[in-house]
C-alpha cells in the first residue's frame, strides 16, 4: 500500500514539473515591445489649408520613412494653440505631447523641431524636454533647418543642403530681376543664421537672391538698398518660413500700405509675391527626414563633459 503511494506521488510530481518546464509560456514571460514615438513640433499655424500641405505633409513624409514610429505632433506657440482651440481644434503643446508619451509607455522619444534656426521657439522646445531626460530610455532632439555650417569636421554644411532645396522652387530670373527671400527674424543669438545664409548664398553664386527678415537682421531697409545697387526692377517675394501664414500673407504680400510688397511698389519696384512654405517643398521635406535619422541614429552628439547630460542634439 505504502510502495503505490509513493508511486502515485511521484507520477504526480513528474507530470508537475514536465508542464512546468515544457508547458506554454505565460504572457508574463514575454518581452514586451519596445514603443517608440517621433514628435514633430513647428511653431504652429492658424492657416489650417497651409498646414496641411507643409507641417502635416512634412509629418507625413517622416511616417511613411519610419514605419515602426508612432508620429506625433506639437506646437511651441501657446497663442496659437488657443486660437485654435476658439475654433474647436485641439493641438498639444510640447509638454502635453512628451507627456502624454510617457504615460502611453513610449520608452524611445524621437524630436523633429521644424524651426528654421535654433532660435527662442527651439530654445523653449529644448527647455521643455530636458525635464524628460530620465523619462525616456532614449530621448533624441533633431537638428532644425539651419544648424551647422559645414565648418566641424564631418558634420554637414546645412545651409547648403537647404540652398540646393530652394533652387528647385526659385524663379528663372531676368538681368534686372531678383528674389528676396523673407524670414521671421528676432533678438535671439541664433537669428544671425539669415545673414550667414545671406553669405552662403553669394558663396553659392545666387548674386541676386537676398534675405531680409520681419523682425531682425538683414531688414527690409538693408533689402531695398541691395535692390537698388543691382539695378534690379523687379523682385519675388517668398516667405522664408516653413508655412505661409500670417506673416507671408499680410506682412510680406498683404494690400495695407505698411507691407512689404505695398513699400516695395511704392519705391518703383514691380513685385511677385510667391505664397508657399518651406514645408510645400519635397526636397526640404526630405531634409527633415534626414534629420530624423541622424537623431535615431545617434550622429552628431553635442554633450558636455563638465555639464550633466542633456538631450541627444542631432
Amino acid at each position: 500500500m505504502k510502495k503505490s503511494f509513493w508511486l502515485i506521488t511521484i507520477a504526480l510530481l513528474t507530470t508537475f514539473n514536465f508542464g512546468m518546464t515544457f508547458g506554454p509560456k505565460t504572457h508574463a514571460a514575454e518581452a514586451k515591445p519596445v514603443k517608440k514615438a517621433i514628435l514633430v513640433v513647428s511653431f504652429g499655424t492658424t492657416y489650417m489649408d497651409t498646414h496641411q500641405v507643409t507641417t502635416a505633409a512634412v509629418k507625413e513624409k517622416i511616417r511613411a520613412a519610419f514605419p515602426g514610429y508612432e508620429v506625433r505632433e506639437a506646437f511651441t506657440s501657446r497663442i496659437i494653440i488657443q486660437r485654435l482651440a476658439d475654433r474647436g481644434l485641439k493641438f498639444d503643446t510640447e509638454k502635453q505631447a512628451l507627456e502624454r508619451l510617457k504615460a502611453d509607455g513610449y520608452s524611445e522619444a524621437i524630436i523633429q523641431p521644424l524651426h528654421i534656426e535654433p532660435g527662442e521657439e527651439y530654445e523653449k522646445l529644448m527647455n521643455s524636454v530636458s525635464s524628460y531626460d530620465k523619462a525616456f530610455a532614449k530621448l533624441s532632439v533633431g537638428r532644425p533647418l539651419l544648424y551647422y555650417t559645414g565648418q566641424e569636421g564631418e558634420k554637414p554644411d546645412d545651409y547648403l543642403i537647404v540652398i540646393k532645396a530652394l533652387q528647385a522652387q526659385l524663379p528663372k530670373l531676368g538681368a534686372h530681376e531678383a528674389v528676396a527671400l523673407m524670414g521671421h527674424g528676432g533678438v535671439n543669438p541664433a537669428n544671425t543664421a539669415y545673414a550667414a545664409l545671406q553669405l552662403k548664398l553669394e558663396d553659392a553664386g545666387l548674386k541676386k537672391v537676398f534675405v531680409f527678415t520681419v523682425e531682425g537682421y538683414p531688414t527690409f531697409e538693408n533689402l531695398t538698398e541691395k535692390l537698388k545697387q543691382n539695378g534690379i526692377e523687379k523682385v519675388t517675394l517668398v516667405p522664408f518660413m516653413l508655412v505661409a501664414g500670417d506673416h507671408a500673407n499680410n506682412d510680406m504680400a498683404g494690400d495695407e500700405e505698411d507691407s512689404f510688397k505695398s513699400q516695395l511698389l511704392k519705391a518703383g519696384f514691380k513685385v511677385d509675391s510667391y505664397l508657399h512654405g518651406l514645408g510645400e517643398n519635397p526636397a526640404v521635406q526630405d531634409i527633415y527626414v534626414q534629420h530624423v535619422r541622424d537623431a535615431i541614429d545617434n550622429k552628431y552628439k553635442e554633450r558636455s563633459k563638465d555639464k550633466p547630460p542633456i538631450p541627444v542634439i542631432q
